[in-house]
């Protein structure tokens, strides 16, 4: 049976089971009376043989491509291999400096204590000489006067140094404070270095935005209008919100676009980063510390670290946390130990004005920052500008996505429109341009292997998602 309104063939019980909403369905040998399919026959032969050989050529590739990374895994084993060498040769160099530093200590102390017996020697020599002369039979009492100065002599010096010798350090009194610091760093640290990967930078072409459909997010409980103040997408293609003015995680999901669950939160959250499959990290707009989600069945808090400062932007990558107020960002550790801040360049100037988000890429080697009043603005891992972008094209840079591809999505809240930037921070072009009876672009966040688009508006009950 042929079934031309999906250009399909099958049998009976196919056609009648997959099929039986369709209405040009044949009957093969009745359907192809009077046709002649040879040449169409000989044109798919010779496409299925090219095809063939793409195909052989593609495995080729991938056999050099796994070879390649066998060769790279033993290469990157090897480098683990020599820096753990590395380490060792210097904690042997530690331990020899303690060593060698004891070793000295005791010798001088071994060396004061051999001169203490010398001189003990000589006062003991001179007591048991003056005693001997006072002990002398048929003295005269001027020679009796002489000896017994001496003897008094001899008792005063000696006592002298039987006292001085008394506040002499002792070997109990030696003891060794081992540096913990140096045990908790390893204890802190998971590997002993970092894994990055990089892609072969190519030309980042402008993503192509089609169709484009709304869907409603508000829910029963909520209180005001919506407003989606960011959102992430995770790799099964949930789509996590983060409603501002109903204080809630809303968890979306993307074959039908609909609420299935929500969280309420403390405070209204800031921005949403993804941590992993099962766990998001998010700010908020009135508190000084960023809360650890899980997602996975029901949402709830796991883990809270505290900041000292009310934190807006949030992102995450190589294990660490980049953190932001207004007027910096900084790097910390997923157990919530700061390890950098920038906040002024190398002249002493501000970066930032009016932080509103932050994406990093996924090697950690660039920072993007959106800022109210100074637009986007990219750093490196050292807290340097790399480039900046402020315009009539971007105005009040609102929120920041970094695409699965490497390149960049900012939202312009007053421009409402969605520009694309390359890792770099240079412009590739405008993926959403502004629309009329439309405001306020607020987040921006995509999934490039389902090639959807989210964003969402200010004060807005729907969310809009594009085809990319």
């Amino acid at each position: 049976m042929y079934c031309q309104n999906h250009d399909n063939v099958g049998c009976s019980t196919c056609m009648a089971i997959d099929h039986r909403s369709c209405k040009d369905i044949f009957y093969i040998p009745e359907f192809i009376q009077n046709k002649s399919y040879q040449v169409v026959s000989r044109e798919i032969q010779s496409k299925l043989k090219v095809l063939g050989k793409t195909l052989a050529v593609q495995a080729n590739k991938f056999q050099q491509d796994k070879q390649n990374l066998q060769k790279r895994k033993a290469n990157l084993l090897a480098d683990i291999r020599k820096f753990r060498q590395e380490i060792n040769d210097q904690l042997d160099k530690l331990e020899k400096c303690s060593v060698d530093e004891i070793a000295n200590k005791f010798k001088i102390l071994e060396e004061q204590i051999e001169e203490g017996l010398k001189q003990l020697q000589g006062h003991k020599a001179k007591v048991i000489s003056a005693n001997d002369k006072l002990a002398s039979p048929n003295q005269n009492q001027a020679e009796l006067f002489v000896h017994v100065k001496m003897g008094e002599n001899a008792e005063n010096v000696a006592n002298k140094f039987i006292e001085d010798t008394k506040v002499n350090k002792t070997v109990s009194d030696i003891e060794f404070h081992s540096d913990r610091n140096l045990l908790e760093q390893l204890k802190q640290n998971k590997t002993i270095g970092m894994l990055t990967e990089k892609t072969t930078k190519t030309a980042e072409n402008s993503l192509q935005i089609t169709g484009g459909q709304s869907y409603c997010v508000k829910v029963k409980s909520d209180e005001q209008t919506c407003d989606i103040y960011s959102a992430c997408y995770m790799e099964n293609g949930t789509i996590i919100l983060a409603d501002y003015n109903n204080k809630k995680l809303k968890r979306l999901k993307s074959h039908n676009y609909t609420i299935t669950d929500c969280y309420n939160l403390p405070g209204e959250p800031f921005q949403i980063c993804k941590i992993n499959e099962t766990q998001v990290a998010v700010t908020f707009n009135s508190k000084q510390e960023v809360h650890f989600i899980s997602i996975d069945r029901q949402m709830k808090t796991t883990n809270k670290i505290k900041t000292g400062f009310i934190c807006r932007g949030i992102a995450y990558a190589n294990n660490h946390l980049y953190i932001s107020d207004n007027l910096s960002v900084y790097i910390y550790t997923m157990s919530g130990r700061k390890l950098k801040q920038f906040s002024i360049d190398q002249s002493g100037q501000e970066l930032f004005s009016d932080i509103n988000s932050l994406a990093v890429s996924k090697d950690a080697t660039r920072i993007y920052v959106t800022d109210f009043d100074k637009g986007l603005i990219v750093l490196d891992n050292n807290g340097q500008i790399v480039t900046t972008f402020n315009g009539k094209q971007l105005q009040t840079a609102n929120n920041c996505h970094h695409t699965e591809a490497g390149s960049v999505l900012v939202s312009g809240y007053i421009s409402n429109n969605v520009l694309q930037f390359t890792s770099d921070g240079e412009l590739i072009g405008e993926d959403i341009k502004a629309a009329s009876g439309k405001r306020g672009m607020q987040s921006v966040c995509c999934n490039q292997q389902m090639s959807k688009m989210c964003i969402s508006r200010g004060d807005k009950d729907n969310i809009e998602v594009y085809d990319i």
